[in-house]
């Protein structure tokens, strides 16, 4: 694995542009990482005492999340229920491109922070506002946590076997989805303000629209047959043969045939040519209404034989088909580390700790990495002086447990 260094001097194509990050755990970590991954100033704003939750989401002690999601960013430590801290966040606001925040809908408003009254200070400002469900509609004051979102989306009900419970995914997918559509968002408002006069606006990220967004067609679908798709594991619904195979060394091979001249070639490639012809299998249409016999007999394929021997089969026969990775696989993977895909930075606790690299890759405008994840208000004095206070006021909230850091 490649080994790279923070270099706090790279310029990313978003230097310039500074973010107050407001946010807790995933969502909104996951936006501003990409943001701060391409030069933007992440300045993570955090409750005094224990700061962001991901702090505390540690593996043998390790704060991996922590080191992952907050790298390229600052810190401040801020009592958000303080009278004086809708003060010092306004004060932050006047020099700020971007707000982003995840509090419960209405939270920011009794805080005295209402969109209103930040752009009053600075109209040019975008305001990204998380929530599970949407600032408005009758789940708004619901809690926003991902595996709610995931199940309430149908995704969990299109997830696993068909005789099984529905499955909620292991990571935060949600969240994961809503972070790369909201950094997105605000890069597209961030466009409005440089082109159409420089007025900023308020973007009502959902954790469910992103998600919900993934089923694609299915709402169509289902006023078109009247029918709830079932659950199908590795099937599909729309192809076959697709699925994941059990080989005889007891690793898997994922395969799939979306398109007709690839199901064609696997028939051939198996010894079981006749399947083009045969009016059972000859369309996609015909292997998905018997998509658990075309899977079978491809399983039993696979099944006589090594994975690595599958794989190399398939591999010249121009099939599209994978092994199966874990962790282990992957931090091996001669494509991983051959494209950098991971990479290793320097950190105090295990010397080297691997990352995923900066993506998407730019030609001309690549992003990078310029600081390690901050400790807890490691920037607070620094960011209350850009703002105007001096060093006896920033001393005299610090006595006050108002600041940290």
């Amino acid at each position: 694995m490649q080994s790279l260094d923070f270099d706090p001097q790279t310029k990313g194509p978003l230097d310039g542009v500074r973010v107050l990050d407001l946010t807790r755990l995933i969502a909104g970590n996951m936006l501003t990482l990409q943001l701060a991954d391409f030069g933007a100033e992440v300045i993570k704003v955090e409750p005094v005492g224990k700061g962001d939750p991901l702090r505390a989401w540690t593996e043998r002690g390790v704060a991996a999340f922590w080191k992952v999601y907050c790298r390229n960013k600052k810190s401040i430590s801020l009592d958000f229920r303080h009278a004086r801290a809708a003060e010092l966040i306004l004060a932050l606001v006047e020099k700020a491109d971007v707000l982003v925040e995840n509090f419960r809908p209405g939270r920011l408003e009794k805080m005295g922070l209402a969109a209103d009254i930040l752009h009053a200070r600075n109209p040019k400002l975008v305001i990204v506002r998380v929530s599970g469900f949407g600032q408005t509609g009758p789940y708004s004051a619901r809690p926003g946590f991902g595996t709610l979102v995931e199940a309430l989306s149908g995704f969990a009900t299109r997830n696993g076997f068909p005789d099984r419970p529905p499955l909620v995914p292991p990571l935060a997918l949600a969240d994961m989805i809503a972070g790369l559509q909201g950094a997105f968002a605000t890069m597209v408002a961030l466009r409005e303000v440089e082109l159409k006069g420089g007025k900023g606006q308020v973007i009502d990220l959902s954790l469910l629209e992103p998600i919900l967004s993934t089923l694609g067609p299915e709402a169509l679908t289902y006023k078109v047959t009247g029918e709830i798709k079932e659950r199908v594991g590795n099937r599909s619904n729309t192809s076959a043969p697709r699925d994941v195979y059990q080989a005889k060394d007891g690793k898997y091979v994922a395969l799939s045939a979306s398109i007709q001249a690839m199901a064609e070639r696997v028939f051939r490639t198996i010894g079981r040519a006749d399947m083009i012809d045969d009016p059972r299998y000859r369309t996609n249409a015909d292997r998905v209404a018997r998509r658990d016999e075309v899977n079978d007999i491809v399983a039993d394929w696979v099944a006589a034989r090594d994975s690595a021997d599958v794989l190399d089969v398939f591999e010249k026969a121009g099939i599209t088909a994978s092994g199966v990775y874990d962790i282990a696989d992957i931090v091996e993977d001669p494509h991983i580390n051959a494209r950098g895909i991971l990479v290793n930075l320097p950190d105090s606790e295990v010397g080297e700790a691997p990352h995923h690299n900066v993506s998407p890759r730019l030609s001309a405008t690549p992003g990078g990495f310029r600081y390690r994840a901050p400790a807890l208000g490691e920037h607070t004095d620094h960011y209350l002086r850009d703002a105007g206070f001096s060093d006896d006021e920033i001393d005299g909230m610090r006595r006050q447990h108002i600041i940290e850091g």
